[in-house]
């Protein structure tokens, strides 16, 4: 039987722990007992874990033998920000995917009013993010960041770096990735797509577009689509 897999909140030497809610989630919902054995995630390294103490707001684990753990890509989606609902729904199926690190874009047809609450939203984001690389059994949380405009992600490091443009009609994602150690990068526009400035700005700086075929997907369809075929192609 497969073990529940959690993601440590506090780690010293060979002793790990889980606080607060995820605390009292395993030690009053799934009713853990002493001895009892899980995967813990520690610093992107899964170990063997035995309950050596159970309270509602903490629970300690001693930690043991090294597990291997699936190879993540390295592969990073910066997304226009969206309505909320939606993002929250491709950030926690992203995660699921394998996604590295997601960046929140403030792009020039982001609607103003979600540009100025998402900074409030991130806490939350990462939140969601924790609770599906448990779920999927993931070594460790892909990084959220905090919003970024695209002026300050145009040059973002990466050997392959793709924008989603549903005007492209030459050239598939599939057909566009390469795979290398400096990874993938991947930029999606918001609901009303880019300006055509924003994307002579990325091809200026290397970027390359792609599209995912002749139909118009939602921004949070698009988000899983594209981070399913890339993650196809690394792996």
């Amino acid at each position: 039987m497969t073990r529940r897999r959690w993601i440590a909140d506090e780690v010293t030497g060979n002793r790990a722990a889980l606080t607060g809610t995820h605390a009292g989630h395993l030690a009053r919902v799934l009713r853990a007992r002493v001895g009892q054995e899980f995967d813990v995630a520690v610093n992107g390294i899964v170990r063997r874990g035995r309950i050596v103490s159970i309270h509602d707001s903490r629970v300690e684990f001693e930690l043991g033998e090294e597990i291997q753990a699936a190879e993540l890509p390295n592969l990073t989606l910066a997304i226009s920000i969206f309505k909320f609902d939606r993002l929250e729904w491709a950030i926690e199926k992203a995660t699921e995917l394998g996604v590295a690190n997601i960046i929140p874009v403030i792009a020039r047809r982001t609607e103003p009013h979600l540009a100025s609450a998402a900074g409030k939203r991130v806490e939350r984001w990462q939140r969601i993010a924790r609770e599906a690389s448990q779920q999927s059994r993931r070594a460790s949380v892909p990084e959220i960041s905090t919003p970024k405009k695209l002026s300050e992600i145009v040059d973002a490091s990466g050997a392959c770096r793709i924008v989603l443009d549903e005007t492209e009609q030459g050239v598939l994602l599939k057909d566009a990735v390469t795979t290398t150690d400096s990874g993938v990068v991947l930029a999606f526009g918001p609901e009303g797509g880019w300006t055509n400035e924003e994307l002579d700005q990325l091809h200026s700086a290397g970027w390359r577009s792609a599209s995912l075929g002749h139909t118009i997907l939602r921004a949070e369809t698009a988000v899983v689509a594209a981070t399913a075929v890339v993650v196809s192609e690394l792996q």
